[in-house]
């Protein structure tokens, strides 16, 4: 019969669903309570507990020094008890002897179950915590026990607990006891009352994880999520690229008739999302971001006081649109961009155009060319002004000359080009070069930070760093990006002065010693060998023509007088032949020069060109007869109207008439 011990520890690790050892170390511990309490031993003396499952019977081992007499039983032990358990125990040694009190197990069982709830109560958050920091930023699914005025708490998986907050919550979700909720792990921390799990559904990876789930496309890599925004609840945007060739980003996440998409916007409580396709040129991705409008024109200023700006004009009727309802469409649009965006319509940008022409010194040469054209364009404006009409041929006008003027605007001048060339030259001595091809995702940052960099345009480490040298305030002002976050960028711009140290010593250590004499001995004979070989093959091709300088540089090199000889007189006989050549063409030349026309006047209609007889060649068909290759005539005519050549061909067993065949 099993022993009553035996079926409780065996319970209590089903019910916990903590692993043996754990529940067994618990017990020994509060054994080791126990004996302290029950002797007032001291918390510096070593003290050992066993539990045997099968019996449940414990056994204390306290450290003691050996003396000849024992005057406090709790510290002391006589020799001949001590070399029981050790048996080259000596006088004034420490040892481990058994100091099992009688009746303990009754006396430990009252005094122990508090200590042993407490450390299974405390492995148990350890295993919370460590489960469920593995699944930060992951989707996990939990049920919701109680809702208040902070938020929900949501019972999850190993009896867990999880928070949501108010504003983790999308605005306008209402959820009731005994609902089941999904949403994303943002944070996990440890606390006095065990881990406490931070949820969200309203932070972005949460879109991000949902479009994994849902388009296998993007699970696999195939398609790439370069970028999002979102304000939950109303509308999100996201930019996605293809890894591979022929697929439609935009239509993998959207699905056949939306199926995909409308599962997402389901669970986000009928949130907007705008799938658009990522571009390399900022201006394209900038126009496409700014999607359901229609763009006229995007101009880039990448030294703008205030960062890089990008002046976007559409045209009058979509300024609404482009802009969006309290300017969230354009918003969103500069959060995923990570461009500061300046919307304008047309009419507006025209008149800011010519407003620089006037005023700006730097462009005072311009304003001279396009004198005329402003003329033109303020009668334009005066006559929308005034309720007029424009043509489509104004408005183009227009936004040329938009055009002209921004990009003009936008140029430095060369001393200005140089002098930022000349900064960020110094800026990259400051780094390793291995930072200029080290992607961003393996810079050794945490995991969330380099998907923010990543998605911020920061796609090499060399990109950040610079970033950090000029101006770091912009690296911190991306969604996301918080202390503790920058703390670890500001980590690796301390060690760069160690890295950049370290390559160094590398690139020195892997500059290659100086040869031996054997080792040059034996590179010089490779060398003549393949010179050798050289020569030979020049040999055998006497129709090259070999210049004296490459004989020159072929003697100088190798000693080899009878090869360098033998090219010398095919040098020489190349030689005649090339003069003798040159002499028919001065010959050629003297002759009256010939226009085109009469070139071909001369020509006749038709160039008889000999019959061109292919070989036979045995030929065998599926039947197993064997059949020759038919032999052709080919003419070529000249066609005046068409300026081409045409070849005419017929088979001899076919009739009189032709194939053309069109050069």
């Amino acid at each position: 019969m099993r022993n009553e011990f035996t079926l409780a520890f065996n319970e209590v690790l089903e019910e916990k669903g903590l692993p043996r050892d754990v529940i067994l170390k618990a017990l020994e511990s509060a054994m080791v309570s126990a004996y302290r309490r029950s002797v007032n031993a001291s918390s510096a003396q070593r003290v050992e507990a066993s539990v045997e499952t099968d019996t449940g019977k414990v056994t204390i081992y306290a450290e003691k020094e050996v003396v000849d007499e024992v005057q406090d039983e709790r510290t002391e032990v006589t020799i001949q008890e001590a070399q029981k358990f050790n048996p080259e125990a000596e006088v004034g040694m420490m040892v481990l002897v058994e100091s099992t009190p009688k009746n303990f197990g009754r006396v430990a069982a009252q005094t122990a179950r508090q200590v042993i709830q407490q450390r299974i109560r405390d492995a148990e958050h350890q295993m919370q915590l460590d489960h469920y920091a593995e699944q930060l930023g992951e989707i996990i699914s939990g049920v919701v026990q109680a809702t208040n005025a902070q938020g929900l708490t949501i019972g999850l998986d190993m009896k867990a607990e999880g928070i949501m907050l108010r504003k983790d919550l999308i605005p306008g979700e209402r959820f009731h006891v005994h609902d089941r909720v999904r949403a994303l792990v943002a944070e996990v921390k440890d606390s006095n009352r065990g881990p406490q799990i931070l949820l969200s559904r309203t932070h972005r990876n949460f879109l991000r994880r949902l479009l994994e789930t849902e388009v296998p496309e993007i699970y696999h890599g195939i398609v790439e999520i370069r970028s999002i925004t979102r304000e939950p609840g109303q509308r999100a945007k996201v930019a996605v690229s293809a890894t591979q060739t022929g697929i439609d980003p935009v239509g993998a996440c959207v699905g056949l008739r939306g199926v995909r998409i409308q599962a997402i916007v389901r669970e986000l409580h009928d949130e907007k999302i705008d799938v658009i396709e990522w571009h390399q040129d900022p201006a394209q991705f900038i126009a496409r971001a700014i999607s359901p409008a229609k763009v006229s024109g995007v101009f880039l200023n990448e030294f703008s006081e205030g960062g890089r700006t990008a002046t976007v004009v559409v045209p009058e009727d979509q300024l609404s649109l482009a802009i969006g309802r309290d300017g969230q469409n354009a918003r969103l649009a500069a959060k995923l961009t990570s461009w500061r965006i300046d919307i304008k319509s047309l009419p507006e940008a025209t008149a800011d155009a010519i407003y620089k022409l006037q005023n700006d010194p730097t462009l005072a040469e311009m304003a001279i060319h396009e004198k005329d054209n402003i003329v033109k364009i303020e009668e334009f404006l005066a006559r929308k002004a005034g309720g007029g009409i424009l043509t489509a041929e104004n408005y183009d006008t227009a936004s040329k000359f938009i055009d002209r003027v921004e990009k003009r605007s936008f140029m430095l001048s060369k001393e200005e080009e140089l002098a930022e060339q000349k900064r960020l030259e110094s800026l990259r001595e400051k780094m390793p070069a291995s930072f200029f091809t080290t992607s961003i995702l393996d810079s050794g940052l945490p995991e969330h930070v380099n998907y923010i960099l990543q998605e911020a345009g920061y796609n090499l480490v060399s990109d950040l760093v610079i970033q950090m040298l000029q101006t770091p305030d912009n690296i911190l002002r991306l969604n996301g990006m918080g202390p503790r976050a920058m703390k670890s960028i500001e980590d690796l711009m301390e060690n760069l002065p160690e890295l950049v140290a370290a390559e160094k010593a590398l690139a020195e250590a892997d500059v290659e010693a100086p040869a031996t004499a054997e080792e040059a001995a034996i590179t010089a004979e490779l060398e003549a060998e393949s010179a050798s070989d050289l020569i030979e093959s020049v040999k055998e091709s006497a129709e090259l023509e070999i210049p004296s300088s490459a004989v020159d540089a072929l003697v100088e090199t190798q000693e080899t007088p009878k090869e360098v000889d033998d090219l010398r007189e095919i040098e020489i006989e190349e030689i005649t032949t090339v003069e003798e050549a040159e002499a028919d063409v001065a010959e050629v030349e003297k002759e009256e020069e010939l226009s085109f026309d009469e070139l071909f006047a001369l020509q006749p209609d038709v160039i008889n060109i000999p019959v061109v007889e292919d070989d036979e060649e045995d030929l065998t068909d599926k039947k197993g007869k064997k059949k020759s290759k038919k032999k052709r005539h080919v003419e070529i005519e000249y066609d005046e109207e068409e300026e081409t050549l045409v070849y005419r061909k017929k088979h001899k067993n076919e009739g009189d008439e032709w194939t053309d065949w069109a050069l």
